[in-house]
């Protein structure tokens, strides 16, 4: 099939690079010059294993980013809007992004008489697909079907996840619509989910929300277990073999970060409490987890001053395989370091360009582990790359672990073990 992808974030490039692996022809269109020429040179803008070498495989034969919305539209059956919805302060998703995408899909649409399915896989409200739909009309549209097509990709292993689904979600009202969708996913046995739009949408957030309720349910339960003198993770081995629970995506450590669950969380929350709702669980998920990082600063003054040492922070994106620093809790961690009069070197294998982007010459950086340890005093673990794995990093330095990356048996100190 001919698709177009309005958007080369996380999602779009993915799902772009993803669909044309597959045989389809896929033309990527943004407005960022810079990364569309990145694509075209074969190389991607974001971190993502296994990305760049679809990229490199497909360009010049299925695949090519443009600037040309209007010649991608036109000359595509299926245009997927694949743009950012962030969080705005008070928790609601700003639409703007997917609304200006539709505008200029509906204009695009208004001079072509082939039916063409337009696809919302941005993470969005439930009830936007709808809006998008009259959007589309208004700017001119006249023979098109909407759906919405929810992802759930993992950031380091969404390129797996796509090419593997456990589920394919398509939301809508036509036929049509879902029966072309459906061929598109024929890739894939998993099982396909039909639905109208709002349940669509309503799944994305409900799936993102219990996921992120999972993982602050297990830091309370490991910040008990601490206290305790008990194994966490033995707990969790022992609670896992529950069906009814399970083992995936079980963890306890210094809490959630990136692109999805903490806007997802406050969106979820917004929307309830735009219905008159009071989101009691979700707000207590939330709380839990813009607490537990700090919970690591105050096991580092069990041990030592922290005024005036220096502390190593290794691994500032919010998990391994990515580069993404999009509510990291390494963030929270060094702003409450450098509150405390600590002077702070980091270090991550990937993230180092995106940290200097948001963090500027707050922090020193370090171009390797070994070097930001070296004339540390103390040193937080905040993501769990291989080479922070290594025992011998760390002697003589007092490590606090918010991932459980190593074990130490002594000058040690796990979040919740």
């Amino acid at each position: 099939m001919k698709i177009s992808i309005i958007g080369t974030g996380y999602v779009g490039l993915v799902t772009g690079a993803c669909f044309a692996e597959l045989g389809n022809d896929v033309t990527c269109v943004d407005v960022d010059k810079k990364k569309v020429e990145m694509i075209n040179s074969g190389k991607s803008p974001i971190f993502e294993h296994g990305l760049e070498e679809l990229l490199k495989k497909n360009l010049g034969k299925r695949l090519r980013a443009t600037l040309d919305a209007e010649g991608a539209v036109s000359n595509s059956e299926i245009t997927f809007i694949c743009v950012g919805t962030p969080p705005r302060k008070d928790g609601s998703t700003d639409l703007s992004y997917v609304e200006g995408a539709a505008k200029t899909i509906g204009r695009i649409l208004s001079g072509k008489k082939e039916r063409h399915i337009v696809v919302v896989k941005s993470t969005v409200p439930p009830g936007t697909t709808e809006k998008i739909a009259e959007l589309l009309k208004a700017a001119g549209a006249k023979s098109f079907g909407v759906a919405m097509n929810p992802e759930f990709l993992r950031e380091g292993k969404a390129v797996e996840d796509f090419m593997k689904p456990d589920r394919v979600v398509i939301g809508s009202k036509d036929e049509w619509v879902a029966e072309k969708l459906g061929a598109l996913y024929s890739f894939s046995d998993a099982p396909k989910v039909l639905v109208e739009t709002r349940t669509a949408e309503m799944i994305k957030y409900a799936s993102n929300a219990f996921l992120a309720c999972k993982l602050s349910y297990m830091n309370e339960v490991g910040n008990l277990c601490k206290k305790l003198g008990v194994d966490v993770y033995q707990v969790l081995e022992g609670m896992k073999h529950d069906l009814r629970i399970g083992g995936r995506h079980m963890a306890a450590g210094a809490g959630y970060g990136g692109s999805c669950f903490p806007k997802d969380l406050d969106s979820l929350i917004h929307t309830a409490k735009e219905n008159g709702l009071e989101p009691v669980l979700l707000e207590a998920v939330r709380e839990v987890n813009n607490r537990q990082p700090l919970r690591m600063v105050e096991l580092a003054e069990k041990h030592m001053k922290l005024k005036g040492s220096t502390v190593a922070v290794l691994g500032l994106a919010f998990k391994p395989d990515t580069d993404d620093m999009r509510e990291a809790p390494a963030l929270r961690i060094i702003d409450v370091l450098l509150g405390t009069g600590a002077r702070v070197v980091a270090y991550d294998p990937q993230a180092m360009q995106n940290a200097k982007k948001i963090l500027g010459g707050r922090v020193e950086y370090a171009k390797d582990a070994k070097e930001a340890i070296r004339n540390a005093d103390a040193c937080f673990i905040m993501t769990e790359w291989d080479e922070f794995k290594n025992p011998s990093l760390y002697k003589g330095k007092l490590v606090v672990d918010g991932r459980k990356a190593v074990k130490l048996e002594k000058d040690y100190e796990g979040v919740c073990w």
